[in-house]
This record gives C-alpha cells, sequence and structure tokens, in this order.
C-alpha cells in the first residue's frame, strides 16, 4: 500500500472571494494560491496544523469532477510520492475512479480522484520535479 502524508480538505465554492474572507475572517491564513495573478481558482488557508483548500467549481470541472448541489462539497487531499501507483493501488481494491491521474500547473503536479465507499472525492496528488 502507497504511503500518504499532509492530509487537508477542499471545499468547492460558487463564490471563492466569499469563502476565503469568511475563513481568514475566522483566524485562517492564506498560505498558497493559483494563479498568482488575477482571479484564483483554488487557495490553501492554514489554521494552527490544520490545512484547509477552497476551489471554484469551475477548476473541479477542469478535472473532470462534477460538484453539485447544496453543501457537502468536500474532498480529501492526500499527498503521496507516486500519484499512478496510489491509483493503482486502490482501484484494484475496489475504489472507483473519479478522474484518471493527469498533470496540471504547468506540470508541477500529478493528481487522480477516487471515491470513497461513500462517494466522497479523495484526490491522489504528487508534487513533480
Amino acid at each position: 500500500m502507497p504511503t500518504f502524508e499532509s492530509p487537508m480538505i477542499n471545499l468547492y465554492s460558487r463564490d471563492l472571494a466569499r469563502a476565503v474572507s469568511f475563513y481568514t475572517d475566522l483566524g485562517f491564513v492564506e498560505t498558497f494560491r493559483t494563479p498568482t495573478s488575477g482571479a484564483p481558482d483554488h487557495v490553501e488557508l492554514q489554521l494552527g496544523g490544520f490545512k484547509l483548500g477552497i476551489a471554484t467549481v469551475e477548476a473541479a470541472r477542469g478535472h473532470g469532477l462534477r460538484p453539485s448541489g447544496e453543501g457537502r462539497w468536500v474532498e480529501i487531499v492526500l499527498w503521496t510520492e507516486d500519484t499512478d501507483a496510489a491509483v493503482n493501488a486502490l482501484t484494484a481494491r475496489g475504489a472507483p475512479l473519479l478522474s484518471a491521474a493527469h498533470d496540471f500547473l504547468d506540470g508541477r503536479l500529478r493528481s487522480a480522484w477516487i471515491a470513497d465507499p461513500d462517494g466522497n472525492p479523495i484526490q491522489l496528488v504528487q508534487q513533480k520535479g
């Protein structure tokens, strides 16, 4: 079984600026955003040892995901050394594949999504290079 580290939760939002403002008002501090200029489609915030990502619904759709409905737009993010090996191991154990492994952010990251037994998405991601 592959090893994982640095878990975080991603939320999907129809109004990213509003969501980021809400969490920064609670004391979260922004640690990452992409793209770095212009309107972001993903922002990461941290409070103590807890990291929270917030992404636009459109960003999720760009990876082939389909967040819909009200609330419960949550995914668990698991960082790994090898996304492809993790996907292969987990799908071999019966985890449904939601989005095949692919590179993004100019090839800096490689990600795939599987589902847990309740259908909640889990992003498997590695930093490349």
